[in-house]
């Protein structure tokens, strides 16, 4: 976890996005850059289908954003205390003496598109836990990074963490995008203190057990115990937010959409049920 991206946007969740950056940045002495996310509206967009009026995109008010965005981001740095990134290209030997720093790139084009490609680039992404408020990340930066990217995503909370990846649970169903999940949490897990592998009866794809995923990890130096769990009148990820509360979780590591994402609006699934519930951090792949 080196390199941490984090795409920045006016959000009511900001908060908890840079200061669970800092965490990880703290914990891996991460290289953190900023870069300012704002959408790509089409140049004209119709508000009356009967008159016909259209309304042109204020470019001026997007680029204000995008400033008051990259200053809240480095504001935050520096009262963080963390050091601006120095200018140049990294080195291997330089980056094994550096400790946590940031940088901010402001000269990014506007959509998604940008961030998809460029996420690919960093060890994880970290964005805000998406929802449907005015005020709530975007479920589109969620997505473009989670699908696009082909790194990890570091999914943080609407509030502040205070901890991140001292006490994990992984949320096992056997599938490869959980094995995925895993592959790319190794830093974090020879780091935590404790470590679950939790399964739900209901919730798994034909794969390995969580104990079968315990003695693997043990293989790899790391301890874990590991539970399989009935799911009774709960779904799967109503078990694993509730199991993950009283293990003092706070990191859950999942791999994101085993089942579509159609069939989740649909139907609902254990990816959606923690996307629109979960008050801790979660690391997902796809």
């Amino acid at each position: 976890m080196k390199t941490l991206l984090v795409p920045v946007a006016l959000h009511d969740s900001l908060d908890s996005v840079f200061e669970s950056t800092r965490l990880a940045a703290t914990l891996f002495g991460s290289l953190v850059e900023g870069v300012s996310l704002r959408p790509a509206l089409a140049e004209y967009v119709p508000v009356d289908m009967v008159g016909g009026m259209t309304w042109l995109r204020d470019e001026e008010a997007d680029k204000a954003e995008a400033d008051a965005a990259g200053r809240r981001f480095v504001d935050f740095m520096e009262k963080a205390g963390m050091p601006l990134a120095q200018d140049g290209p990294c080195t291997p030997e330089a980056a094994a003496l550096a400790g946590p720093r940031y940088r901010w790139r402001p000269d990014v084009p506007a959509g998604d598109a940008f961030l998809g490609h460029y996420a690919r680039l960093f060890t994880a992404t970290v964005v805000g836990r998406p929802g449907s408020d005015d005020g709530s990340p975007r479920m589109t930066t969620f997505e473009t990074a989670l699908f696009e990217g082909g790194r990890p995503i570091l999914v943080t909370p609407p509030r502040s963490p205070t901890t991140l990846g001292e006490a994990i649970v992984i949320a096992w169903n056997g599938s490869t995008e959980t094995a995925r999940a895993v592959a790319f949490a190794m830093p974090f897990l020879r780091k935590a203190a404790r470590i679950r592998v939790l399964s739900v009866e209901g919730g798994t794809v034909p794969g390995p057990s969580a104990e079968d995923l315990a003695k693997a990890l043990a293989c790899e130096g790391i301890a874990a115990d590991h539970r399989a769990l009935p799911a009774g009148r709960r779904t799967p990820g109503e078990v694993f937010l509730t199991e993950a509360k009283d293990y003092g979780c706070d990191l859950l590591i999942k791999g994101a959409y085993t089942q579509s994402r159609l069939r989740q609006m649909i139907f609902g699934g254990p990816t959606s049920h923690l996307l629109a519930h979960a008050e801790i951090p979660m690391l997902m792949a796809h």
